[in-house]
């Protein structure tokens, strides 16, 4: 088990340093990064975990862009957040818009971008989307998928996305997911690093950085977080807050 648990930590590409803004600083502007992915994984969640974390553990000056006009009760979800976590936000309409708000969060560290659900069969979407990202063009571009999908959606998500420009994942609802063998499957395929994990919907919480260590024992147990970390092996996944 010992010897499965090392083999799998080292399968998993993971982003050592996810939102690093020290270059951005150097260059006197915002570090941009954007969240992409399907409908329903937890995009505005995701989000709004990743600004508290900036904001509050790392005492960084956070603003919030959102493209999904197409769900009012996206923009009001993250309004609620941006308003419980005193940090701006502006919200993209069209892609000439996305400029001229980038420029009015120029005082900020870093400017998390949340992007609007597009169904990989919705190719019109899709190209709307990538027309968004040019505009940003973001420094990191995570693509989120949700470990509750079966592995050939989530193999086909990964593909759609993946010409996007997309070269780090965010694992979402590993808490919620039956099993995690499919994770090794995706993660190869799409070639991209984990940059998070989350493991629940509470805010600021449930969101840690992804760990190779963490996730090897989770696809091991396949039983959920939980019952994958005994008591006496320190869990190596850095939390966020």
């Amino acid at each position: 088990r010992s010897v499965a648990h090392r083999h799998i930590a080292g399968l998993l590409p993971i982003d050592d340093r996810p939102l690093d803004v020290g270059e951005a600083r150097r260059l006197g502007r915002p570090h941009v990064v954007a969240l992409i992915g399907p409908t329903g994984v937890g995009k505005t969640t995701t989000i709004a975990k990743l600004a508290a974390a900036c904001r509050f553990r790392d005492d960084l000056k956070v603003g919030l862009v959102t493209t999904d006009s197409f769900r009012m009760a996206a923009v009001d979800q993250l309004k609620s957040y941006a308003e419980i976590l005193s940090v701006p936000l502006e919200v993209v309409i069209d892609v000439e818009d996305m400029a001229p708000a980038l420029r009015r969060l120029a005082h900020c560290d870093v400017i998390l971008l949340d992007t609007a659900g597009r169904s990989r069969r919705d190719s019109e979407r899709l190209e709307d989307l990538r027309a968004f990202l040019r505009a940003a063009d973001p420094d990191e571009t995570h693509l989120v998928l949700s470990t509750t999908t079966g592995e050939r959606t989530m193999m086909r998500d990964a593909d759609a996305f993946a010409s996007l420009g997309a070269d780090r994942v965010v694992l979402t609802k590993l808490d919620e997911a039956g099993g995690f063998g499919i994770v090794l499957n995706v993660i190869q395929r799409l070639g991209a690093r984990i940059s998070f994990v989350t493991t629940g919907q509470e805010v600021p919480d449930d969101i840690e950085h992804g760990g190779a260590e963490r996730i090897a024992r989770m696809l091991l147990a396949g039983l959920g977080p939980e019952a994958a970390a005994p008591p006496s092996t320190p869990d190596h996944g850095r939390e966020l807050v």
